[in-house]
């Protein structure tokens, strides 16, 4: 084959991955807004207050299952490349075990403390009794969430990335059609919003169950001994990319905590609403990354640098345009994103207030998928130490110093303004890191400078 043949060749495999990855994302955020909506038309904005005030909890399981998600994905990745299945398939195996057992000591410790976490995460008076009624629900199903989206990664993984599409969609319905049914017909109330998405996170993993257990997958659960050794190097890979994913908790918690200081329950709902669209972005660029990784993992596994160059090229290409266009989205719908949660009659001055604070916090959105596709293209050829600095930088230490700053010079307007100032600062971290590493050409450092 000539060059421009398997430059072709490659585009289309990326293709074939990036689509369900970030179909499966926008789906997984949009049945999560649906959430959002069902409860706050449904129950009250005191009510999606209180959810927001959990998510940092829900995100906490979600990075729980991209931990294993991505570090074992990576290793039977590379094993699937050197052709070693026997050792994939005992990965797979161990790692699911693992996964089982976390879910029941986080179940367990989480009923016990319920009390605690919930005043923890920012409950007060007037959250504290819905706070704790939609924890309650969602951990008792937490090993299905864990369990699900990790199955669905090994589903790409497997070479099946459509069928990972498949699962998240039947979940997703799932979840919208009992939403309705729970919190608008039946007045279950933000206990019926937390039993249907945790019965939706058992279909979808029942999908993928099945998948594994037919002849035409390549991994399948096997007999064998349980190495903790699998799961200490599983971890280690899968660390930056939870991180990523935690880092979307703490933020949320550090906001609440902020806002709730400098402005009051109002800006919640206000952060709320942006907490949305915010998780919207942040999975479709998670979802790009993860649509290269597998693919980077198997070349890496082949020893194909140029493969691998090609495939970030393009990865980063998919985001400069993605994120332009969704900047451009968001400021000009502000209104009528907005509008989706509030009844703008009953809340005219809260409802000016968070289109303004919507439009400022949207900066961030041109800026936030460098740092994630960085941080994940690190761990997908098993550099978990150039990916857990971004990560950890920019999920953390950067935006809550940022947050502080800002937040004390400016006021409630830098509270809106940090996340911007704060991925700005982590992409010249990322980028200057991304020029030392041996693997990556200057050249393709300079292309995510450009698209700044």
């Amino acid at each position: 084959m000539n060059s421009n043949a398997i430059k072709n060749d490659m585009k289309k495999k990326f293709v074939k991955y990036l689509i369900p990855s970030v179909t499966a994302m926008w789906v997984y955020s949009l049945y999560t807004m649906v959430d959002g909506i069902f409860v706050s038309w449904g129950v009250g904005t005191t009510a999606i207050a209180a959810v927001n005030i959990a998510m940092p909890f829900v995100n906490f399981i979600f990075a729980i299952s991209v931990f294993f998600a991505t570090g074992a994905s990576t290793l039977v990745a590379i094993a699937l490349g050197k052709r070693e299945s026997k050792k994939a398939n005992e990965i797979f195996t161990i790692n699911f075990i693992a996964m089982v057992v976390v879910a029941a000591v986080i179940a367990i410790l989480t009923l016990f403390y319920l009390d605690k976490i919930a005043i923890f995460l920012g409950a007060n008076n007037s959250t504290l009794g819905y706070v704790k009624q939609y924890l309650k629900i969602i951990v008792i199903f937490n090993g299905f969430f864990i369990t699900s989206y990790c199955l669905e990664v090994f589903t790409k993984t497997d070479g099946f990335p459509y069928l990972a599409i498949v699962g998240v969609v039947s979940s997703a319905i799932v979840n919208v059609v009992l939403d309705y049914l729970f919190v608008i017909k039946f007045n279950w109330g933000i206990q019926g919003a937390a039993y249907a998405t945790g019965i939706s996170q058992v279909v979808a993993t029942l999908i993928y169950i099945v998948h594994f257990n037919k002849k035409k997958s390549k991994l399948k659960f096997v007999k064998c001994k349980f190495e903790f050794s699998v799961i200490k190097e599983v971890l280690s890979i899968g660390l930056p990319d939870s991180l990523t994913e935690f880092s979307t908790g703490v933020v949320i918690y550090i906001f609440n905590q902020t806002i709730l200081l400098n402005i009051g329950d109002k800006g919640i709902i206000t952060y709320t609403i942006i907490s949305y669209i915010n998780l919207l972005v942040l999975m479709t660029m998670i979802g790009i990354t993860q649509g290269m990784q597998p693919l980077c993992s198997f070349y890496y596994g082949r020893e194909d640098k140029e493969s691998i160059k090609s495939l970030f090229n393009m990865s980063a290409k998919t985001i400069a345009y993605i994120s332009v266009l969704i900047f451009t989205i968001v400021n000009v719908f502000a209104p009528n994103i907005v509008q989706v949660f509030m009844d703008k009659a009953a809340n005219a001055e809260l409802f000016k207030y968070s289109i303004k604070a919507l439009r400022i916090f949207s900066l961030s959105f041109i800026i936030v998928g460098y740092n994630i596709l960085i941080s994940g293209y690190f761990a997908a050829i098993a550099k978990p130490k150039y990916a857990t600095i971004i990560s950890i930088g920019r999920g953390f230490f950067i935006i809550t110093l940022t947050l502080f700053i800002m937040t004390s010079v400016i006021g409630e307007t830098g509270i809106w303004l940090a996340t911007a100032v704060s991925e700005g600062i982590s992409v010249i971290v990322s980028v200057y890191i991304f020029k030392n590493n041996r693997y990556i050409k200057k050249e393709t450092a300079e292309l995510i400078v450009k698209a700044q």
